[in-house]
């Protein structure tokens, strides 16, 4: 899947759902009450135990759904290894070029961290599908504003710290996405078994995500 075909992917939603820690024999009913919610994007990243297995499982009873991809990618044999489980997209916590040529020669979309305009320019010149803004938390709305300035023509995905009450604030700044993880895939209510939780977080956030592109939408065609 070339650049933009993973781009149209997220524009779905403008939402990656990040799971971390969550349990193999809980990923496929996490992922069906996100789904129900209204996620179609999902990343389960590299540092979960059995996360192969699971991008395998969720590949094959839920990939004709939602587009599963691989997170926490440190280098190309992750890269190689996520892509043989199946995994659709690949991300990076960091600027790895190797990493991002590698996918980018396999024609897999990868979402790069990257931190500053240095990164964020090298990180798309290497072949990055969309830059991942990371940690957005740290750097604040602010930053990510004065980077759309000379930027505006890299997509942007915020990851840190968002959630529905400020999702539509980066999105009025010029992302084009964000990704959400523990706020969203909530491990104690996960291990619960309170599945319920997450869809209707998911679509509180997924209706506050709407509601800000609509805006955007609004504003450009103005």
């Amino acid at each position: 899947m070339k650049r933009d075909q993973g781009l149209q992917q997220v524009k779905q939603t403008r939402l990656i759902a990040i799971a971390r820690g969550v349990k193999p024999e809980q990923m496929v009913d996490a992922a069906e009450a996100l789904l129900q919610g209204g996620v179609t994007v999902l990343e389960v990243t590299l540092n979960t135990p059995d996360a192969l297995l699971m991008i395998q499982d969720l590949q094959q009873q839920l990939g004709d759904k939602m587009y599963i991809g691989a997170g926490t990618v440190l280098d190309p044999d992750d890269a190689q290894a996520a892509m043989r489980a199946g995994a659709s997209f690949l991300v990076t916590p960091n600027t790895d070029e190797d990493v991002i040529r590698y996918a980018a020669r396999e024609g897999v979309p990868i979402f790069p961290g990257a931190m500053t305009p240095t990164e964020i320019v090298r990180a798309w010149k290497a072949g990055a599908t969309a830059i991942k803004i990371f940690p957005s938390s740290g750097l604040g709305l602010p930053y990510i504003q004065e980077l759309m300035g000379p930027l505006n023509q890299i997509p942007m995905i915020a990851v840190g710290g968002i959630n529905e009450n400020n999702v539509g604030e980066y999105l009025n700044a010029g992302c084009y996405a964000v990704g959400v993880g523990g706020s969203l895939i909530h491990l104690k209510e996960i291990d619960n078994g309170n599945y319920t939780w997450l869809t209707e977080k998911a679509s509180r956030l997924t209706r506050q995500i709407q509601a800000a592109v609509n805006v955007v939408n609004g504003e450009r065609s103005e």
